[in-house]
């Protein structure tokens, strides 16, 4: 009896040596195995991702669906020119010369155009906000009055005019109207070097050297008899159009 009880507790020993050995390389596995699922995705969410109905592009990826305050616009800061026209009007008391569907008329023109090569005849109190309205572009404007275009340049010392004479009067309007309709009017020629009476003479270069995208017509004056009146720059528009 006694050496079969002496085989059992070996045997049992063994089992139990067996049975912790066992124990032992189940906890080291379990310990290699967790990291190298954390640090390596299982590849069935891989392909679950990828080959989703909308794939996200890599754009998406990085910016938020609905940007945060962290995604703000590269370029906020606003145009010096818009942000003196708009001070300047705030602040102005003086009526426009112009009404408020006249100004629309040629707001919704720059509107399509802008930025664009922009030719005005007259200096007034609204020729900074046609500057701005063609922001990024060329606004030249033409005016008559020596004394008036230097106080505008005073004032606003960005806003480009040349001062201009004209050789014609209000009270020659038939006369020159006739011009208009004759043969020379037809003949596409250098004004600087034309002997046509409607020509341009003598304007600054920038007015005939420059392909002009639009034209306003809003002087000279023309309210008395001996007042240059408008058919100049209603002639130049109209040669320019074509």
């Amino acid at each position: 009896m006694r050496p079969s009880e002496t085989q059992n507790s070996i045997n049992l020993k063994l089992i139990l040596i067996c049975f912790l050995c066992l124990l032992f390389f189940l906890l080291v596995f379990k310990s290699n195995f967790t990291p190298f699922r954390e640090n390596h995705p299982s590849p069935i969410l891989e392909t679950h991702v990828s080959s989703s109905t909308c794939p996200a592009t890599e754009e998406q990826l990085l910016s938020p669906a609905c940007p945060s305050l962290l995604f703000t616009p590269t370029c906020t800061k606003t145009p010096p020119s818009l942000a003196q026209a708009l001070v300047h009007y705030a602040t102005l008391n003086v009526t426009p010369q112009q009404t408020f569907n006249e100004i629309s008329v040629t707001s919704r023109v720059l509107q399509k155009k802008a930025p664009c090569n922009f030719l005005v005849f007259g200096l007034g109190h609204d020729s900074l906000m046609w500057t701005a309205l063609n922001h990024g572009g060329r606004t030249v404007f033409l005016e008559e009055d020596k004394s008036w275009m230097e106080r505008i340049k005073q004032k606003f010392p960005s806003v480009e005019s040349y001062y201009v004479v004209y050789d014609t009067k209000v009270h020659e309007a038939d006369e020159l109207l006739e011009v208009g309709m004759g043969e020379d009017c037809k003949v596409v020629a250098d004004p600087r070097f034309s002997k046509y009476k409607l020509s341009l003479k003598g304007f600054p270069n920038e007015v005939y050297d420059v392909e002009w995208d639009l034209i306003m017509v809003d002087a000279p004056t023309g309210y008395h008899d001996e007042a240059p009146g408008r058919i100049d720059g209603c002639h130049l528009h109209c040669r320019v159009d074509g």
